[in-house]
């Protein structure tokens, strides 16, 4: 008797019993896919505005690709968001120009510095890291538009504020969150109720790949074949040390007195503001290369190269309190 053929994505965990009683399962990234899209699809269907906040980042590629696989050959149902603080690198800002484009898909791009010459947001300096400052033109921008739902790209293992955050997490009429009033999550049951009004602005954000970690991103970027910015890739850059990192010398990054300028081999394992971004020492430079490097780490993602995440233990916490992403 011939083997049974099993689809794309699904592995058979019982090699030697009979072909006619083989268990199968989905393997670990087809079942993640999977879920991802029930989550976008359920926010489809359950809500009026939902909207995807793209950045550029590797996580919201993924997401994108999520979006293709759960609403093509149709257009998505929303459009994309980005909050552009114009202190993210070039090269990111480059991709998602043009990706938004490939796609065909409506990118909405709304800028900190707008917030800043209308005085929404005052900055303590001239240089401080305007990563803080987003919530702000984010939840203008979801007043703006009315949006309902906002899709993320932010995963549990990131960061501790992340991993106790709901998939569909609720916030208030001022955007903000708050931990110990979430809803509970049974079965993949979401409740998608938000209160709606004239005087009422309450909205939901919607992590389809809160269960993910960096590997499994990583390893769907690689089974995808999904082009990703140049920056994630090993190269040489002119850098400084600072804090537990090396930040990349730019026209917002000048050395300090008695900092030493170094031209290291580097890559960046996120996209961020240049000012708090740290890059890593490594020769990944292709896929399978980052994917051998993330799975030997020992130290999270945002640990190693976010400094607006080492001011203070909860820190993250506080942005999202705030209305952060």
């Amino acid at each position: 008797m011939n083997a049974l053929k099993l689809p794309e994505g699904w592995e058979d965990t019982s090699p030697k019993a009979p072909s006619s009683t083989r268990r199968r399962r989905l393997s670990h990234l087809a079942a993640l896919e999977s879920e991802s899209i029930h989550i976008m699809r359920e926010v489809a269907a359950e809500c009026a505005n939902p909207v995807l906040l793209f950045s550029g980042g590797k996580d919201s590629i993924v997401m994108l690709r999520l979006a293709e696989k759960a609403f093509r050959p149709g257009k998505f149902p929303f459009p994309l968001l980005h909050i552009d603080t114009e202190h993210n690198f070039p090269e990111v800002i480059d991709y998602r120009n043009r990706r938004a484009a490939e796609l065909g898909e409506r990118l909405i791009v709304r800028s900190v510095q707008d917030s800043i010459d209308r005085g929404r947001v005052v900055p303590k300096s001239p240089d401080e890291s305007r990563n803080r400052m987003q919530s702000v033109t984010l939840l203008d921008a979801i007043s703006e538009f009315g949006f309902d739902a906002c899709f993320g790209g932010a995963r549990r293992d990131e960061e501790k504020a992340r991993a106790k955050e709901r998939i569909f997490s609720f916030r208030d009429d001022f955007g903000q969150w708050d931990p110990k009033n979430q809803r509970p999550e049974l079965w993949d049951l979401y409740n998608t109720r938000v209160r709606t009004g004239l005087d009422v602005r309450e909205h939901m954000r919607v992590f389809p790949i809160s269960n993910w970690t960096e590997l499994d991103i990583w390893q769907y970027i690689g089974q995808e074949r999904l082009e990703i910015p140049s920056i994630y890739f090993a190269h040489r850059r002119d850098v400084v040390a600072r804090g537990n990192g090396f930040l990349a010398i730019n026209e917002l990054v000048k050395p300090k007195a008695g900092e030493v300028p170094e031209n290291r081999m580097v890559r960046f394992r996120t996209v961020g503001d240049m000012p708090c971004t740290c890059a890593v020492e490594s020769d990944a430079a292709t896929v399978e290369a980052i994917i051998r490097e993330t799975a030997a780490t020992r130290i999270t993602e945002r640990g190693a190269t976010r400094m607006d995440d080492q001011v203070a233990e909860a820190a993250m916490e506080l942005r999202k309190k705030e209305g952060y992403f």
